[in-house]
């Protein structure tokens, strides 16, 4: 089984002694490998992200120095950073849990009771379903290209159809009066061939037109994968 890669995580949080618990908690968790960066500030963290560094989640604390950390996740939304964020406080504000939720924050943590396990589990369990949400995404993103291409393939069925149809229908025409007629001896044969091979042609477009209106397989989710 393929051992799962380091998570980066970047704190923002001007509090050392938390730092040095966080360290701790997620350097006890074995089921992953934590790699850590710090800053103490919002201007500071946000000079790193726009460098665009290979962080997996950002740790926010509310309690900042110039800016807090609803202030400092409102400037990171703003500038179209897409990273999963935990939101940290010393205390449980509903007020400020719903309105950090409006910046997709992932998850809300009182400092003091993330303990033990529960720091680097949630973040392992955050990205995991950012993760589904993802390939959920891209999947769906493949089956509405697959279906617009499908639809393309149908039109263009209908129009070759369509412009076979409406010549053949002339030359049936054409071949049912000319079989009324009172032909030379020896072109009834070729009459005959020219009437086989407008029914081939018609068996082809008939054929052709239930292909293209099969229905595609559905691709379950992680095919392929």
């Amino acid at each position: 089984m393929e051992t799962p890669g380091a998570i980066t995580l970047l704190f923002i949080d001007d509090d050392p002694s938390y730092m040095a618990v966080a360290q701790h908690l997620l350097s006890k968790y074995q089921g992953r490998k934590f790699t850590i960066l710090w800053k103490q500030d919002g201007a500071s963290a946000l000079e790193l992200l726009e460098r665009k560094p290979p962080v997996d989640m950002l740790l926010i604390d509310y309690y900042l120095p110039e800016m807090n950390g609803l202030e400092v996740t409102r400037a990171i939304r703003a500038r179209n950073i897409d990273i999963p964020i935990i939101f940290l406080t010393s205390n449980r504000d509903f007020r400020l849990a719903i309105e950090v939720m409006k910046y997709d924050v992932e998850d809300y943590l009182v400092k003091d009771e993330a303990v033990d396990s529960v720091l680097p589990r949630t973040i392992v369990n955050i990205l995991e379903r950012v993760h589904l949400k993802q390939r959920i995404a891209e999947q769906q993103k493949g089956d509405l290209i697959i279906r617009k291409q499908t639809e393309a393939i149908k039109e263009l069925i209908v129009t070759v159809c369509h412009e076979f149809n409406n010549p053949l229908a002339a030359i049936k025409i054409s071949s049912d009066i000319l079989r009324r007629q009172n032909l030379p001896e020896g072109e009834a044969p070729l009459l005959e061939r020219l009437d086989r091979n407008i029914t081939l042609v018609e068996q082809e477009i008939n054929r052709l037109r239930d292909v293209g209106f099969e229905r595609p397989p559905e691709t379950p989710l992680g095919a392929g994968h």
